[in-house]
């Protein structure tokens, strides 16, 4: 019994001693806009604008550019598997243009997220949810204060501190309605990211 109980210490410090937790900061450039139909459960029931207002002019949306910055904990658990939860400052919204007007709604999030990074040399994959949180808005009201998202991108180690990654994230919450369309976020990002006292 003595024996079992000191291998299973044993195999548990083996274990938490892989474990690894350090700090970042990661910023870059946003490209940010609504969605011009979302084609999804908002608009199933949707009725078909163009078929009742023969002269409806449909909305049209383009990405804006911004910024974004933020701070990370890297719980490196394997060589191929990380756990990052993260805080960032997100500047977003969109260009609409209708007719011969053009205005670009803005909004700014306190965005919290829970990234996955799997590991493969120097390259690495993220995956994960999202929780954003509306700060400030310019040029319109949006629907609602919060919204959910999912992430996906990719991020090259230059040096064991120093990476460049690419994300692109989707949001499912109405940010805004208009035209009969139900129109939530689409966010690419492009930035660096730095890791203090990295072990890999």
């Amino acid at each position: 019994m003595k024996k079992l109980t000191f291998l299973i210490i044993l195999i548990s410090s083996l274990s938490f001693a892989q474990v690894t937790f350090n700090p970042g900061i990661r910023a870059g450039l946003n490209l940010a806009k609504f969605t011009q139909s979302d084609n999804g459960i908002y608009n199933w029931f949707d009725e078909d604008p163009d078929y009742y207002y023969p002269n409806y002019q449909k909305e049209e949306t383009d990405f804006i550019a911004d910024f974004y910055v933020g701070l990370f904990g890297n719980i490196r658990f394997t060589k191929f598997y990380a756990l990052q939860p993260e805080l960032n400052y997100s500047r977003q919204g969109s260009k609409i243009r209708v007719a011969n007007e053009t205005y670009e709604p803005k909004i700014s999030y306190l965005s919290l997220q829970i990234v996955n990074k799997f590991y493969f040399q120097k390259f690495n994959i993220h995956v994960g949810p999202s929780i954003d949180f509306a700060l400030e808005d310019k040029g319109f009201s949006p629907s609602n204060n919060v919204d959910l998202g999912f992430l996906l991108g990719a991020g090259y180690d230059i040096t064991n501190n120093f990476g460049i990654e690419a994300r692109v994230k989707k949001g499912i919450v109405e940010v805004a309605y208009s035209n009969d369309e139900n129109r939530t976020n689409v966010l690419l990002q492009a930035g660096v990211y730095y890791t203090f006292n990295t072990k890999k």
